[in-house]
């Protein structure tokens, strides 16, 4: 789950809704991913493998919290990575498999400290190499641009979720902000449920839609609703 804190109450979005968000970045963005559709695709179910672990609340004891993705025990997230990639690739997602295996390896290289965390980076490139000989030459030319893009979507989809409207507190949760082909992108808020980015990269308005529920901190279930958000291409 994404967690979200608020006074009284955990505010909770699955992690496969706030990736169905990011592939809306990506389906909007100006210079198009290619191949468009794998591509577009891949962003989107670049969290699939938390489906089933976020079908239920788990709770930290210790924290008195729900988990989130960021202390989520790590041999269950591990297993949650290896099982997800599994099923796209069984499904013949291959190139969602492949950005996603090349995704989850790049976040543990650089945020990853345990030896089930090494284990799975050093296994994932095998996976990446076995799925490159089913794609054609744009679909390799491109992973790696696509990557890119996939974080950007991927950071600019958690800042909506993480942070109430309006505001900026959490910092980005990539070192460096959104940066993607060399640009830095900021995010500004026009109104509380209204986002642009300086300078523009998408190709016209459009409004996201995060579906959410709320716990209180006794663990009782509060409510659920969406989150609207306008985002918008005024200078």
């Amino acid at each position: 789950m994404i967690v979200r804190e608020r006074p009284g109450s955990f505010l909770l979005i699955r992690q496969n809704d706030h990736a169905i968000a990011s592939g809306e970045f990506a389906r909007r963005w100006a210079e198009a991913p290619r191949p468009f559709d794998a591509a577009v695709h891949a962003i989107a179910s670049h969290d699939v493998a938390w489906k089933v672990p976020d079908s239920c609340i788990r709770w930290n004891e210790e924290a008195n919290r729900p988990y989130s993705f960021v202390d989520y025990p790590v041999e269950d997230k591990i297993l949650a990575y290896s099982r997800g990639l599994d099923g796209l690739e069984e499904s013949g997602a291959t190139y969602a498999a492949c950005l996603g295996s090349m995704h989850y390896e790049r976040l543990l290289r650089e945020f990853g400290s345990t030896d089930a965390e090494a284990r799975f980076v050093e296994g994932e490139p095998g996976r990446q190499e076995r799925l490159r000989r089913d794609m054609d030459q744009e679909e390799v030319e491109n992973l790696e641009r696509n990557l890119d893009l996939l974080r950007l979507c991927d950071g600019l989809s958690l800042f909506v979720c993480r942070n109430e409207p309006g505001s900026s507190d959490y910092p980005p949760p990539y070192p460096g902000g959104f940066r993607f082909d060399g640009e830095t992108f900021e995010p500004i808020w026009e109104e509380p449920d209204t986002l642009r980015l300086r300078p523009n990269p998408f190709t016209g308005a459009f409004t996201i839609s995060i579906p959410y529920q709320e716990i209180g901190r006794d663990r009782k279930r509060v409510g659920e609703g969406r989150i609207e958000l306008r985002v918008t291409l005024q200078f």
